[in-house]
């Protein structure tokens, strides 16, 4: 009796570990279902940020883990567009971020460290990128490029770094170039950008195939000389830019802006300091322009990335059309486009307008070359009312 009581307390035991295993296999078979269905939708990314020390450790470690931020969007092919509004946020030093209505959900920061003036921060951040993000339904944008001038020529003086807003622009461009989800630079101009004149900035846009014109000015280069009897004077100087957004296709000013920063200007002030070379942009000073060049391109990503983008008719020939927009702005056999009718007018202010006017008529991406290409009309019995100028837009719902 007892060795058959015995028996059937082992069976049922058995019986209880082996059900309890059973559930911790299902538990543990739907946790890996779930980890591996959500894989392409959410992305642990770990990643190592570094900024210069410059203003103070605490600086530093936000832009640190900026930079790291930014590597993890552009890696897992997130909207960089919304790094702006985290900026805020990321000011805090904490150990744990978490975020709602964003593609970055939390940043937990692993690991802090200073080493040979920079500070290092690694952090695993959780990404969930969407499918419809801006860059990824929209073209490139083209931009065209202006001048940065000096407001104070005199404050170029110390460094004789009187070429600054030209070597500039060239920063600028080469950050949008390289870095840059929803634009590309078609050209750089020395004329001078202004609202009053908006046809001939309508004209030289349409020349650069640019839908926006970026221009701006440099306001404060002035310095500041902490003198010491024992050892070499620490001489901090500024950095302010204005920043200036036009709209190619009716001259009209869309987003100004103003930047500024502060950096340790390393060389003797008599000296000459060629701001083309990589001397000066490895500086303390030159480091702090660039993040300041990074930051205009995130702001530009922030405020028009979700701007259509508007290829525009160039030619017009036996139901087939020619676009100025082509592979480098994203452009693919097959895609579907949509045609507008640009119909422009001055307004009683004598101010030119810009106005589309939809049609019935789509077109099939037939031919990409690498600027621009040619599409095939949908609609041939009424290609005869396309014109050079008319604008398009990609179709959404592909």
């Amino acid at each position: 009796m007892h060795s058959f009581a015995a028996m059937s307390r082992l069976k049922q035991k058995t019986y209880l570990n082996w059900s309890f295993m059973n559930k911790k296999i299902a538990i543990c078979l739907s946790g890996l279902w779930l980890l591996f269905s959500n894989a392409s939708h959410a992305q642990w990314v770990q990643v190592t940020g570094e900024a210069t020390v410059l203003e103070s450790k605490a600086t530093a470690r936000v832009n640190a883990l900026e930079n790291a931020v930014f590597q993890a969007m552009t890696f897992t092919g997130g909207e960089i567009a919304s790094l702006p509004l985290l900026k805020s946020y990321l000011q805090e030093d904490r150990q744990q971020y978490r975020f709602s209505g964003n593609e970055i959900r939390h940043i937990s920061v692993l690991e802090q460290k200073e080493a040979g003036g920079k500070m290092y921060v690694t952090a695993r951040i959780d990404i969930y990128p969407s499918a419809k993000s801006c860059h990824k339904v929209q073209y490139k944008k083209g931009l065209l490029l202006g001048r940065f001038s000096l407001a104070e020529p005199q404050q170029a003086a110390m460094g004789s770094i009187y070429q600054l807003g030209d070597d500039f622009s060239k920063v600028l461009k080469k950050n949008i170039q390289q870095r840059s989800q929803s634009f590309l630079v078609t050209g750089m101009t020395q004329v001078p950008f202004s609202a009053n004149h908006a046809d001939a900035m309508m004209m030289l846009a349409e020349d650069n195939d640019a839908q926006y014109l970026i221009s701006g000015e440099i306001t404060d280069l002035s310095a500041t000389v902490d003198d010491h009897l024992l050892q070499a004077d620490t001489i901090n100087r500024q950095f302010a830019v204005n920043l200036d957004i036009m709209d190619g296709k009716t001259g009209e000013m869309i987003y100004q802006n103003s930047y500024r920063d502060i950096g340790l200007w390393p060389f003797a002030r008599t000296s000459h300091v060629d701001t083309k070379t990589a001397r000066f942009w490895v500086s303390p000073y030159g480091q702090s322009i660039q993040r300041i060049t990074q930051n205009m391109m995130l702001d530009i990503e922030s405020a028009l990335s979700c701007r259509a983008s508007l290829p525009e008719i160039v030619n017009i020939h036996q139901g087939m059309a020619q676009i100025n927009v082509g592979r480098v702005h994203g452009v693919r056999n097959g895609d579907q486009l949509k045609l507008w009718h640009s119909a422009g007018f001055i307004d009683q202010k004598g101010i030119p307008r810009n106005r589309m006017v939809e049609t019935a008529i789509t077109l099939t991406v037939d031919r990409v070359y690498e600027k621009s290409a040619e599409l095939r009309v949908n609609q041939p019995q009424l290609a005869s009312s396309i014109q050079p100028g008319d604008l398009l837009t990609k179709q959404l719902n592909q």
